[in-house]
């Protein structure tokens, strides 16, 4: 999957460039995975230790060059994201389109300003509506409400558009996106308009998800709707998985809060979840 979002973004077609792939061994598969819990548990420093150790046992692995590039570009070493970049791009072009991609994701979900006024947009543009928690007994939480009121809103600011609610996690054998069809029905939107994806349980698997649905509809961007300070993240996912965003609606709650641009430390998410949209292995 990394390689076909990767290939979305090349600038060129490049034909008969592959090298021999990176030799997996104990070793090296040791350093990756402690790196990946290091990023998981908020020790980037270790981490990128950990990925140096194994870029110099093997310089052609092309995972870690792509997570020693995006971490880098977290940390703002510039000349560690360049040095990884030129090694990756050598290696594996594809790869470094794709890595390419996540960080300019990330720079463009950071610009996003959280915005309850609905996009104008056609029937080439999905609206996609993401889910959260149900309670105990399948019933939608307040947050949720939220959310759909701003779908809504959107919905019919753009009548040609198809919606696609995401989100599985069910209770009470509801999942969320059955509970938000229901919702969206009830106010109004025919059933044939919207679109179940029903799986998804991580807004990783929202965009992946989703972006695989709005294609087989023929959609070719997307308005995505979720919370404020939700929403950044999900832009950023949604870019990597292969959506072009036109559109970052939300609700009205905690907007004011979430209008400054996030500090350093408050992005680590977006590029945590950036990299595990662009599927570079977690562990291996």
């Amino acid at each position: 999957m990394k390689h076909l979002v990767a290939a979305m973004f090349a600038a060129t077609t490049i034909a008969g460039l592959a090298t021999a792939p990176a030799q997996a061994s104990p070793e090296t598969d040791a350093l990756y995975n402690s790196a990946q819990r290091h990023f998981t548990a908020g020790n980037d420093a270790a981490g990128r230790d950990e990925l140096r150790r194994l870029i110099g046992a093997d310089p052609n692995d092309a995972e870690a060059l792509s997570l020693q590039a995006i971490w880098s570009h977290y940390a703002g070493d510039i000349p560690a994201f360049a040095e990884a970049m030129a090694r990756l791009r050598g290696i594996d072009p594809g790869m470094a389109a794709g890595t390419d991609n996540v960080v300019n994701a990330i720079g463009a979900a950071v610009a996003t300003l959280p915005n309850p006024l609905p996009a104008l947009v056609g029937p080439q543009t999905g609206i996609v509506v993401l889910g959260y928690g149900l309670l105990p007994d399948g019933s939608l939480r307040p947050e949720l409400v939220n959310r759909l009121t701003a779908a809504w809103i959107q919905a019919i600011a753009s009548p040609f558009s198809p919606v696609v609610v995401t989100g599985g996690n069910p209770q009470n054998g509801i999942a969320e996106a059955d509970a938000m069809f229901h919702w969206l029905v009830g106010r109004g939107l025919p059933a044939s308009r919207i679109h179940v994806e029903n799986r998804a349980g991580s807004t990783v698997q929202n965009a992946l998800f989703s972006t695989r649905m709005l294609r087989d509809l023929g959609a070719t961007s997307a308005v995505v709707v979720t919370s404020p300070n939700h929403i950044r993240r999900a832009v950023a996912d949604f870019i990597v998985a292969g959506t072009r965003v036109v559109g970052a609606t939300t609700s009205l709650e905690q907007l004011v809060s979430q209008l400054p641009p996030p500090s350093r430390q408050g992005q680590r998410g977006i590029y945590l979840d950036a990299t595990r949209t662009f599927q570079l292995a977690g562990a291996r």
